[in-house]
């Protein structure tokens, strides 16, 4: 079934070839196609275009749907081209002409672009709850190592005395800013595109604002021709905030990396988080983390997939839109799958408490006795020089955490600060779930 269909037999390897993996993805909105169409019929009942056993009948109907979807009892059989076709079917066989009437005043194109925006709202605020685990994490080993002390590295080399505290607490930091680009492609999406049809409107008087109230957006896409327009803008939006997300991910996992090789020997793993190799017995090999930088720097390739599938569209809808759905999809279950393995790894990280002792990170501390000499009224080039001199060969006196006080250095990390800058921007993150919109319908309109 095909809802353009006209009459003639379409060829089968066209059908394969547009159709894609529609069949699979789609089923990952298919709850949100059938909320979308609830709504839509409260809303055509409500312009006098569905009687009221209509409505109720498509209502329970379309309940019903829904219970099989959420049960993974509702399939796209063959034949069938995508949810919204497979709702219409079951709705037809079900209720006859009834049935029919369930795409009055739509197009598929305000359909998808319906069904995406409530599944990306959804998915967005999963995502910023999973990633404010992360962020709990960073922050409690923060806390719990902030007085060990490590070398600080620029250009690969040992620079200035940094702690653990501070390197977790950075990354935690650097998720505040994540979730922030994250809530800012929330908002993008966060406006009603139903309605707006194949992207010129329709003669109908649909009630656009009580399907958005109904469906929980913000508030109207407004222009029709750009709720077409705006595919790919908005989905660039998320799939930027999803990079950065993947980027401080790939990051994280990089240092991992390092610190747990002999030569740097910060942190390590039990043996059971640790591969190892058929032909050298010592290596402990950091599997994972090298697979979370590759995961996460694939994500980072979303936004440059994006602008080059939407870069030279014209206005209006085109076939080519239909692929990004799957980049999005994949997009977000890597992202989980990241953050996921990345708190066990954390829950059993081991860390070096001596890891100063090493003669060689003695020098990291020639810039403190800079400072010192600052202090006692030496202007600080010339200390800087005398510094210089005695470098290759001086001994300096070591610094403890305590003796940093500003905001942001190893004595004062502000985690409270980040915390609550974190949490001021989770905020916007609050979603209801495909249920409680399916719920609230039928309980209110029946």
């Amino acid at each position: 079934m095909k809802l353009w269909e006209k009459g003639s037999v379409p060829n089968r390897s066209v059908i394969e070839f547009t159709s894609a993996d529609d069949r699979i993805t789609d089923m990952v909105l298919a709850e949100w196609d059938i909320v979308g169409s609830m709504a839509h019929v409260i809303m055509l009942h409500e312009i006098g275009l569905l009687g009221d056993q209509e409505k109720t009948d498509l209502l329970k109907a379309l309940y019903a749907l829904f219970e099989r979807a959420s049960n993974g009892r509702l399939l796209i059989e063959d034949g069938v081209e995508d949810i919204h076709s497979q709702v219409e079917k079951e709705l037809t066989l079900a209720l006859g002409d009834t049935g029919r009437k369930i795409h009055t005043g739509r197009s598929r194109n305000d359909q998808v672009l319906v069904d995406l925006r409530l599944y990306l709202i959804r998915e967005m605020d999963a995502l910023a709850a999973n990633t404010e685990r992360l962020f709990l994490k960073w922050q409690e080993l923060s806390e719990r190592y902030r007085n060990i002390m490590i070398p600080g590295y620029t250009h690969m080399q040992p620079a200035m005395p940094s702690s653990l505290g501070m390197w977790f607490g950075a990354y935690a930091e650097s998720l505040c800013d994540d979730i922030a680009v994250l809530a800012a492609a929330r908002t993008l999406n966060n406006r009603n595109p139903l309605g707006t049809g194949a992207g010129f409107g329709s003669t109908l008087p649909l009630n656009r604002r009580l399907t958005t109230k109904l469906l929980g957006f913000d508030g109207l896409m407004y222009n029709s021709a750009y709720a077409s327009l705006n595919r790919g803008k908005a989905e660039m939006a998320l799939a930027s905030a999803m990079a950065g997300i993947a980027q401080t991910l790939s990051r994280f996992a990089m240092d991992v990396c390092l610190y747990m090789t002999p030569e740097y020997a910060f942190i390590s793993f039990p043996d059971e988080f640790v591969t190892g190799s058929s032909i050298m017995p010592q290596k402990k090999n950091p599997d994972v983390f090298e697979l979370i930088r590759g995961r996460a720097n694939l994500v980072q390739t979303l936004p440059s997939q994006i602008a080059g599938l939407v870069s030279n569209l014209p206005s209006g809808y085109n076939r080519d839109l239909q692929l990004l759905k799957k980049l999005i999809i994949t997009g977000f279950s890597e992202l989980k799958a990241c953050i996921d393995i990345t708190l066990l790894m954390l829950e059993h990280i081991r860390i070096n408490e001596n890891i100063l002792c090493k003669p060689q990170y003695n020098p990291i501390f020639s810039t403190e006795t800079v400072n010192q000499l600052v202090r006692e009224g030496v202007p600080f080039r010339s200390a800087y020089k005398m510094v210089s001199e005695m470098a290759s060969e001086g001994s300096f006196r070591e610094t403890s955490v305590q003796d940093y006080t500003h905001e942001g250095s190893l004595g004062n990390l502000c985690n409270v600060e980040i915390k609550n800058l974190f949490y001021e921007r989770m905020k916007s993150f609050k979603s209801k779930s495909a249920r409680e919109l399916a719920d609230d319908m039928l309980a209110e309109s029946l």
